[in-house]
């Protein structure tokens, strides 16, 4: 069923929590340029929950306003007082290629506590593709927190920088089989020299997840 613009304001508007989010749901229906100017003065919602969902729905709903978009976003990292707003806004970020926000990514990283919003960021440098990432994803790369630990090494696959071979190798011998496995992923898309040979070592894992992940990337070499 589709439904109108129209229909879906009157939802927005309402003081009513289930019809916002009935609202936002059939939002999604919408084209982006028409979605987009619906959704602005939700970010600023009350309700932390309407908040999230209307940053979430940003991409694709900001693509055709991308400079909007980008202060929205800047104003949800840095302000929203609730961390999975900050979050979704980071990854949104992330998704829309704004790679203007570089220096806000990295400032929030340098300021948070808050290991979600410092993980969300990690994970959106490497969907950003922004190169200047790679100073940042090292230092998170050495992070007490396993999960940021793990996205960083997902984030510097992504980037494809080779340099960061040099970063990973020490990580074969990592006791936690869930960066092993991730580090197979990640090294496979350096097109490094030496790519071939630590995979070739990671096919030979005691955990079958790895050594067979390994092996499949070895497959795609030949």
């Amino acid at each position: 069923m589709s439904h109108s613009s129209d229909t879906i304001q009157a939802l927005l508007n309402s003081d009513n929590f289930s019809d916002k989010v009935r609202g936002l749901n059939q939002l999604r229906q919408l084209d982006p340029a028409t979605a987009f100017p619906l959704l602005k003065p939700l970010v600023k919602d009350p309700n932390p929950r309407i908040r999230y969902a209307a940053v979430s729905q940003l991409d694709p709903a900001g693509q055709g306003n991308l400079d909007e978009a980008l202060e929205l976003l800047r104003d949800r990292l840095f302000n929203d007082p609730e961390i999975d707003v900050q979050s979704v806004a980071a990854d949104v970020i992330g998704g829309l290629k704004l790679t203007a926000a570089y220096p806000d990514l990295q400032k929030a990283y340098e300021q948070t506590p808050e290991w979600l919003l410092q993980m969300s960021i990690v994970a959106t440098l490497g969907e950003m593709g922004d190169r200047r990432g790679f100073d940042l994803l090292k230092i998170a790369l050495a992070s007490e927190n396993s999960l940021i630990r793990t996205a960083a090494i997902s984030a510097l696959g992504e980037l494809g920088n080779p340099d960061a071979l040099a970063l990973l190798t020490p990580l074969l011998q990592d006791e936690d089989w869930q960066v092993r496995y991730r580090l197979a992923l990640a090294i496979a898309q350096l097109q490094h020299p030496d790519s071939l040979m630590l995979l070739q070592q990671l096919a030979t894992d005691e955990v079958e997840q790895v050594s067979a992940t390994a092996k499949d990337l070895l497959a795609a070499y030949a």
